[in-house]
Protein backbone atom coordinates (compact mmCIF):
# COMPACT_ATOMS: atom_id res chain seq x y z
CA UNK A 1 0.00 0.00 0.00
CA UNK A 2 0.94 3.71 -0.44
CA UNK A 3 0.74 6.41 1.94
CA UNK A 4 0.87 3.78 4.93
CA UNK A 5 3.11 5.79 7.51
CA UNK A 6 0.79 9.07 7.33
CA UNK A 7 -2.57 9.25 9.94
CA UNK A 8 -5.52 7.31 7.95
CA UNK A 9 -2.82 4.96 5.97
CA UNK A 10 -1.58 3.44 9.33
CA UNK A 11 -4.38 2.82 10.58
CA UNK A 12 -5.14 1.06 7.65
CA UNK A 13 -1.73 -1.16 6.98
CA UNK A 14 -3.11 -2.37 10.48
CA UNK A 15 -6.12 -2.98 9.96
CA UNK A 16 -5.25 -5.51 7.80
CA UNK A 17 -2.13 -6.49 9.44
CA UNK A 18 -4.32 -7.06 12.76
CA UNK A 19 -6.65 -9.57 9.98
CA UNK A 20 -3.57 -11.68 9.17
CA UNK A 21 -2.37 -9.95 6.16
CA UNK A 22 1.00 -9.56 5.53
CA UNK A 23 1.38 -5.62 4.24
CA UNK A 24 4.10 -4.09 2.06
CA UNK A 25 4.06 -0.17 2.90
CA UNK A 26 5.60 1.80 0.10
CA UNK A 27 6.94 4.71 1.84
CA UNK A 28 9.36 7.66 1.01
CA UNK A 29 10.86 7.57 4.49
CA UNK A 30 10.33 3.91 5.02
CA UNK A 31 12.94 4.27 8.30
CA UNK A 32 10.43 6.82 10.03
CA UNK A 33 7.78 4.25 9.85
CA UNK A 34 5.77 2.71 13.06
CA UNK A 35 2.77 0.43 13.29
CA UNK A 36 1.69 -1.28 16.52
CA UNK A 37 1.99 -5.34 15.96
CA UNK A 38 -0.52 -7.49 14.47
CA UNK A 39 -0.87 -11.30 12.99
CA UNK A 40 0.34 -9.82 9.53
CA UNK A 41 3.37 -8.54 9.14
CA UNK A 42 3.94 -4.98 7.56
CA UNK A 43 6.90 -4.50 5.91
CA UNK A 44 8.27 -1.19 4.91
CA UNK A 45 10.09 -0.41 1.84
CA UNK A 46 11.15 2.94 -0.48
CA UNK A 47 8.88 3.75 -2.82
CA UNK A 48 7.32 7.09 -4.22
CA UNK A 49 4.00 7.73 -6.22
CA UNK A 50 5.58 9.93 -8.72
CA UNK A 51 8.83 7.73 -9.16
CA UNK A 52 6.69 4.83 -11.47
CA UNK A 53 9.93 2.23 -11.70
CA UNK A 54 9.83 2.33 -7.19
CA UNK A 55 6.13 2.04 -7.69
CA UNK A 56 6.40 -1.28 -9.60
CA UNK A 57 8.75 -2.82 -7.45
CA UNK A 58 6.37 -2.11 -4.32
CA UNK A 59 3.34 -3.78 -5.70
CA UNK A 60 5.06 -6.84 -6.78
CA UNK A 61 3.66 -10.40 -6.36
CA UNK A 62 0.95 -8.08 -4.18
CA UNK A 63 -3.04 -9.44 -4.39
CA UNK A 64 -4.47 -6.04 -2.80
CA UNK A 65 -2.69 -2.90 -3.42
CA UNK A 66 -4.32 0.53 -1.83
CA UNK A 67 -3.43 3.63 -2.15
CA UNK A 68 -3.92 6.63 0.56
CA UNK A 69 -1.29 8.97 -0.61
CA UNK A 70 -2.85 12.85 0.19
CA UNK A 71 -1.68 16.10 -0.17
CA UNK A 72 -3.75 19.22 1.11
CA UNK A 73 -0.88 21.96 0.03
CA UNK A 74 1.19 21.97 -2.72
CA UNK A 75 5.22 21.48 -2.12
CA UNK A 76 7.94 21.69 -4.81
CA UNK A 77 7.71 18.27 -6.82
CA UNK A 78 4.51 17.68 -4.85
CA UNK A 79 1.19 19.20 -6.83
CA UNK A 80 -2.20 18.32 -6.87
CA UNK A 81 -1.32 17.21 -10.22
CA UNK A 82 1.59 14.74 -9.85
CA UNK A 83 0.22 13.17 -6.41
CA UNK A 84 -3.79 13.04 -7.17
CA UNK A 85 -3.01 12.54 -10.45
CA UNK A 86 0.12 11.43 -12.34
CA UNK A 87 1.10 9.42 -9.19
CA UNK A 88 -2.25 7.96 -8.35
CA UNK A 89 -2.32 6.72 -11.96
CA UNK A 90 1.08 5.61 -11.95
CA UNK A 91 -0.29 3.14 -9.12
CA UNK A 92 -3.12 1.93 -10.71
CA UNK A 93 -0.94 0.88 -13.78
CA UNK A 94 1.27 0.03 -11.91
CA UNK A 95 -0.66 -3.14 -9.65
CA UNK A 96 -2.81 -4.06 -13.45
CA UNK A 97 0.63 -4.99 -14.39
CA UNK A 98 1.56 -6.90 -11.31
CA UNK A 99 -1.84 -8.95 -11.67
CA UNK A 100 -3.02 -7.18 -8.27
CA UNK A 101 -6.73 -8.49 -8.23
CA UNK A 102 -7.97 -5.65 -5.94
CA UNK A 103 -7.24 -1.97 -6.31
CA UNK A 104 -8.49 0.64 -3.27
CA UNK A 105 -8.07 4.43 -4.03
CA UNK A 106 -8.41 6.76 -1.61
CA UNK A 107 -9.72 10.18 -2.71
CA UNK A 108 -11.95 13.06 -1.05
CA UNK A 109 -15.73 13.52 -0.42
CA UNK A 110 -16.58 16.07 -3.03
CA UNK A 111 -13.57 15.12 -6.29
CA UNK A 112 -14.55 17.07 -8.89
CA UNK A 113 -12.59 17.11 -12.30
CA UNK A 114 -14.67 20.31 -13.60
CA UNK A 115 -13.97 22.08 -10.04
CA UNK A 116 -12.39 25.70 -10.01
CA UNK A 117 -10.49 24.55 -6.43
CA UNK A 118 -7.28 22.46 -7.70
CA UNK A 119 -7.20 20.18 -5.52
CA UNK A 120 -10.52 19.25 -5.57
CA UNK A 121 -9.93 19.17 -9.33
CA UNK A 122 -7.15 16.92 -9.32
CA UNK A 123 -8.82 14.16 -6.77
CA UNK A 124 -11.51 14.50 -9.95
CA UNK A 125 -8.53 13.83 -12.57
CA UNK A 126 -7.17 11.13 -10.47
CA UNK A 127 -10.46 9.73 -9.97
CA UNK A 128 -10.58 9.47 -13.80
CA UNK A 129 -7.39 8.24 -14.65
CA UNK A 130 -7.51 5.31 -11.71
CA UNK A 131 -10.88 3.95 -13.70
CA UNK A 132 -9.41 3.87 -17.24
CA UNK A 133 -5.99 1.85 -15.71
CA UNK A 134 -8.06 -0.52 -13.50
CA UNK A 135 -11.68 -0.98 -14.24
CA UNK A 136 -12.72 -2.69 -11.29
CA UNK A 137 -11.20 0.00 -9.01
CA UNK A 138 -12.95 0.62 -5.87
CA UNK A 139 -12.63 4.54 -4.58
CA UNK A 140 -13.29 5.54 -1.21
CA UNK A 141 -14.31 9.73 -0.66
CA UNK A 142 -14.11 10.55 3.01
CA UNK A 143 -14.90 13.83 4.53
CA UNK A 144 -13.17 15.06 7.17
CA UNK A 145 -11.09 12.25 9.11
CA UNK A 146 -10.56 12.39 12.67
CA UNK A 147 -8.96 9.97 15.30
CA UNK A 148 -6.55 10.22 18.11
CA UNK A 149 -3.52 13.15 17.07
CA UNK A 150 -5.32 14.04 13.67
CA UNK A 151 -4.58 17.60 12.20
CA UNK A 152 -8.70 18.37 12.04
CA UNK A 153 -9.91 18.31 15.46
CA UNK A 154 -6.37 18.91 17.22
CA UNK A 155 -5.96 22.47 14.64
CA UNK A 156 -9.38 23.77 16.17
CA UNK A 157 -8.38 22.32 19.27
CA UNK A 158 -4.82 24.21 19.74
CA UNK A 159 -6.45 27.69 18.09
CA UNK A 160 -8.71 27.56 20.92
CA UNK A 161 -5.79 27.13 24.10
CA UNK A 162 -3.99 29.50 22.35
CA UNK A 163 -6.14 32.98 21.68
CA UNK A 164 -9.66 33.62 23.49
CA UNK A 165 -11.19 34.47 20.16
CA UNK A 166 -11.47 32.01 16.89
CA UNK A 167 -12.24 33.35 13.61
CA UNK A 168 -14.80 31.58 11.89
CA UNK A 169 -14.59 31.11 7.90
CA UNK A 170 -17.37 33.21 6.72
CA UNK A 171 -20.15 32.91 8.96
CA UNK A 172 -19.63 29.06 10.16
CA UNK A 173 -21.88 27.68 8.40
CA UNK A 174 -20.26 25.24 6.02
CA UNK A 175 -21.77 21.83 6.72
CA UNK A 176 -19.13 19.25 7.51
CA UNK A 177 -20.03 15.53 8.31
CA UNK A 178 -16.55 14.55 9.90
CA UNK A 179 -15.97 10.59 10.03
CA UNK A 180 -14.11 8.49 12.60
CA UNK A 181 -10.11 7.25 11.09
CA UNK A 182 -11.00 3.22 12.50
CA UNK A 183 -14.61 3.60 10.45
CA UNK A 184 -12.13 4.17 6.90
CA UNK A 185 -9.69 1.80 7.88
CA UNK A 186 -12.27 -0.83 8.56
CA UNK A 187 -14.22 0.14 5.55
CA UNK A 188 -10.39 -0.70 3.53
CA UNK A 189 -10.77 -4.26 5.10
CA UNK A 190 -14.36 -4.82 4.24
CA UNK A 191 -13.56 -4.06 0.57
CA UNK A 192 -10.96 -5.63 -0.40
CA UNK A 193 -12.94 -9.49 1.12
CA UNK A 194 -16.09 -8.41 -0.46
CA UNK A 195 -15.88 -8.81 -4.33
CA UNK A 196 -19.47 -7.55 -4.39
CA UNK A 197 -17.93 -3.66 -4.08
CA UNK A 198 -15.53 -3.85 -6.82
CA UNK A 199 -16.64 -0.93 -9.46
CA UNK A 200 -18.16 0.92 -6.66
CA UNK A 201 -17.35 4.32 -4.83
CA UNK A 202 -17.82 4.60 -1.48
CA UNK A 203 -18.57 8.51 0.14
CA UNK A 204 -17.76 7.96 3.73
CA UNK A 205 -18.81 10.35 6.61
CA UNK A 206 -19.90 10.04 10.17
CA UNK A 207 -23.62 10.08 11.84
CA UNK A 208 -23.61 14.16 11.91
CA UNK A 209 -23.19 17.15 10.12
CA UNK A 210 -22.46 19.39 11.56
CA UNK A 211 -22.36 23.09 10.72
CA UNK A 212 -18.96 24.72 11.12
CA UNK A 213 -19.23 27.05 13.92
CA UNK A 214 -20.93 24.20 16.16
CA UNK A 215 -17.84 22.38 16.09
CA UNK A 216 -15.46 24.64 16.61
CA UNK A 217 -18.00 25.34 19.54
CA UNK A 218 -18.12 21.81 20.69
CA UNK A 219 -14.39 21.36 20.46
CA UNK A 220 -13.38 24.15 23.23
CA UNK A 221 -16.11 22.81 25.40
CA UNK A 222 -14.80 19.75 25.30
CA UNK A 223 -11.08 21.22 26.62
CA UNK A 224 -12.70 23.90 29.00
CA UNK A 225 -12.70 27.04 26.78
CA UNK A 226 -15.13 29.51 25.65
CA UNK A 227 -13.22 31.71 23.19
CA UNK A 228 -15.33 34.25 21.11
CA UNK A 229 -15.79 33.07 17.71
CA UNK A 230 -16.01 35.87 14.82
CA UNK A 231 -17.56 35.69 11.76
CA UNK A 232 -14.36 36.97 8.89
CA UNK A 233 -15.89 37.27 5.24
CA UNK A 234 -14.52 34.90 2.73
CA UNK A 235 -12.91 37.76 0.76
CA UNK A 236 -10.62 38.43 4.17
CA UNK A 237 -9.43 34.81 4.22
CA UNK A 238 -8.80 34.89 0.16
CA UNK A 239 -6.83 38.18 0.82
CA UNK A 240 -4.85 36.56 4.13
CA UNK A 241 -4.43 33.41 1.83
CA UNK A 242 -2.82 35.86 -1.11
CA UNK A 243 -0.40 37.36 1.59
CA UNK A 244 0.44 34.50 2.92
CA UNK A 245 1.55 32.55 -0.11
CA UNK A 246 4.86 34.25 0.13
CA UNK A 247 5.76 32.98 3.70
CA UNK A 248 8.16 29.68 3.53
CA UNK A 249 5.75 27.48 5.40
CA UNK A 250 1.79 29.29 4.55
CA UNK A 251 -0.56 28.00 7.36
CA UNK A 252 -3.47 29.30 4.93
CA UNK A 253 -3.99 28.82 1.17
CA UNK A 254 -6.13 29.98 -1.68
CA UNK A 255 -7.20 26.43 -1.98
CA UNK A 256 -8.31 25.52 1.92
CA UNK A 257 -10.40 28.66 1.48
CA UNK A 258 -12.41 27.65 -1.32
CA UNK A 259 -12.76 24.01 0.18
CA UNK A 260 -14.11 26.05 3.60
CA UNK A 261 -16.84 27.73 1.03
CA UNK A 262 -18.38 24.02 0.15
CA UNK A 263 -20.60 22.26 2.48
CA UNK A 264 -18.45 18.50 2.47
CA UNK A 265 -21.21 15.68 2.74
CA UNK A 266 -22.22 12.59 1.97
CA UNK A 267 -24.46 12.44 -0.92
CA UNK A 268 -28.09 11.08 -1.17
CA UNK A 269 -27.90 8.27 -2.96
CA UNK A 270 -24.35 7.37 -2.60
CA UNK A 271 -23.02 3.60 -0.92
CA UNK A 272 -21.89 4.58 2.32
CA UNK A 273 -21.01 2.60 5.76
CA UNK A 274 -24.21 1.50 6.37
CA UNK A 275 -24.14 -0.42 3.42
CA UNK A 276 -20.73 -2.37 4.70
CA UNK A 277 -22.58 -3.16 8.05
CA UNK A 278 -20.01 -0.47 9.79
CA UNK A 279 -21.32 1.62 12.45
CA UNK A 280 -20.57 5.34 11.87
CA UNK A 281 -18.94 6.40 15.62
CA UNK A 282 -20.44 9.66 16.60
CA UNK A 283 -17.46 12.36 17.10
CA UNK A 284 -18.78 12.91 20.74
CA UNK A 285 -17.83 9.57 21.03
CA UNK A 286 -14.05 9.40 21.33
CA UNK A 287 -13.55 13.19 21.03
CA UNK A 288 -11.90 13.02 24.55
CA UNK A 289 -9.30 10.19 23.23
CA UNK A 290 -9.07 12.64 19.94
CA UNK A 291 -8.20 16.58 21.80
CA UNK A 292 -7.70 15.43 25.26
CA UNK A 293 -10.63 16.70 27.99
CA UNK A 294 -11.11 19.80 30.22
CA UNK A 295 -8.06 20.76 31.70
CA UNK A 296 -8.31 19.75 35.93
CA UNK A 297 -9.40 22.55 38.26
CA UNK A 298 -8.28 22.54 41.72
Amino acid sequence: MFGGTGFLGRRIAEWLAGAGNDVRVGARHPERATFHPGPGRIEAVRADVSDEASVARAVKDSAWVVNTVGHYVEKRGATFGTIHGQGALNVARQAKRAGAERLIHVSGLGADSASDSPYVRARGIGERLVGEAFESVTILRPSAIFGPDDYFLNRIAGMARRSPVLPLFGRGLTRLQPVFVENVAETCLKVLTDSATRCRVYELGGPRIYAYKDLVRLVAERIGKRPAAVPVPFPVWDMLAVAMTLLPESPLTRDQVKLMKRDNVVSERAWTLIDLDIRPVPLEEVLVDCIGSRPETS
